[in-house]
C-alpha cells in the first residue's frame, strides 16, 4: 500500500504537493470514487484516475551510467546542454539522477524513477558512501591526509570525517592521486575539501557509490541494476 498523492507523483501527474492539491480539488478518484481527503492508501489493485483519465503506474527501474565528463546531472537543462538522462533515449518512463555529479566530474551516477529510493540515498541523515579518485595539483604528503580524515571547516560547516589515502605521488608533473570517501554530498565537497587542503582538483571521477562502480562500463554507458543490487541499496539504508 503506498500513499494517494505518492502514487500520483511517481506516474508523473504531478509533485506530491501538487497531487494533493488536484484531490482537495475533488479531482481524484479511487476505483470510481471521489477522494478528497488526505492520507488515503492504495494498492497495486485499486484504479486511479484524474479528471475521469486513469493514470497507469509506472514499473520501478534502476540504471547505473558511467558519466563522462560535460554532462549536466539532471533531467532537463535550460542552457541545452546535454544531461544524463539523454544517454537513455528509448527508455519510455520518467527517470531522473540519483543525486548529482559536476559538469565536469566523471563516474558513477544512478538514475531511476523510485522517488522513495532516491530521497533515502540523498538524504544525509542515510550517510551512503561515495568514493572518488581525485588527480590533484601538488604533491600529497600524510599531513594532508590527515586533514582530510579528521574534518574541514567549509563555507561555514565542518565536513565529517573522511576516508583518505594517496594512490600515486607523481614529482615530475607535481602531481598527485587521492582517494577519497565521503558520507556527504554537498555542492563541490570533494573539490573543496582537498582545495582547503592546498591541493586544487584537475580531474575527478566518482569511483564507488555504496556498493556499485562502473567495472565494464565505458564512459557514456550504462547498465540496468540487478535485482540484488536494488535489495542491497533498500537494505542499506533501512539499516542506517
Amino acid at each position: 500500500m503506498e500513499r494517494l498523492q505518492k502514487v500520483m507523483a511517481h506516474a508523473g501527474i504531478a509533485s506530491r504537493r501538487g497531487s494533493e492539491k488536484l484531490i482537495k480539488e475533488g479531482r481524484v478518484k479511487v476505483n470510481g470514487k471521489v477522494v478528497t481527503e488526505m492520507g488515503v492508501n492504495v494498492s497495486k489493485d485499486d484504479t486511479v484516475s484524474v479528471d475521469d483519465i486513469p493514470i497507469s503506474r509506472e514499473q520501478k527501474i534502476y540504471y547505473l551510467l558511467n558519466k563522462p565528463r560535460g554532462v549536466i546531472s539532471s533531467a532537463h537543462d535550460p542552457k541545452g546542454r546535454k544531461t544524463v538522462v539523454d544517454f537513455f533515449p528509448e527508455i519510455e518512463e520518467r527517470i531522473y539522477p540519483v543525486g548529482r555529479l559536476d559538469y565536469d566530474t566523471t563516474g558513477v551516477i544512478l538514475l531511476t524513477n523510485d522517488g522513495e529510493l532516491t530521497n533515502q540515498l540523498t538524504h544525509p541523515s542515510f550517510e551512503v558512501e561515495k568514493t572518488y579518485i581525485a588527480k590533484v595539483t601538488g604533491l600529497v604528503h600524510k599531513s594532508a591526509i590527515k586533514k582530510l580524515e579528521e574534518g574541514l571547516t567549509l563555507d561555514g560547516y565542518k565536513s565529517r570525517p573522511a576516508k583518505a589515502r594517496i594512490i600515486e605521488v607523481n614529482k615530475r608533473n607535481n602531481t598527485s592521486i587521492v582517494e577519497l570517501t565521503i558520507h556527504e554530498g554537498k555542492k563541490h565537497q570533494v573539490k573543496n575539501m582537498l582545495k582547503k587542503v592546498g591541493h586544487p582538483v584537475e580531474k575527478l571521477n566518482r569511483d564507488k557509490y555504496a556498493f556499485l562502480t562502473t567495472e565494464g562500463l565505458q564512459s557514456g554507458e550504462w547498465r540496468e541494476l540487478k535485482t540484488f543490487e536494488v535489495n542491497k541499496l533498500k537494505q542499506l539504508v533501512n539499516e542506517i
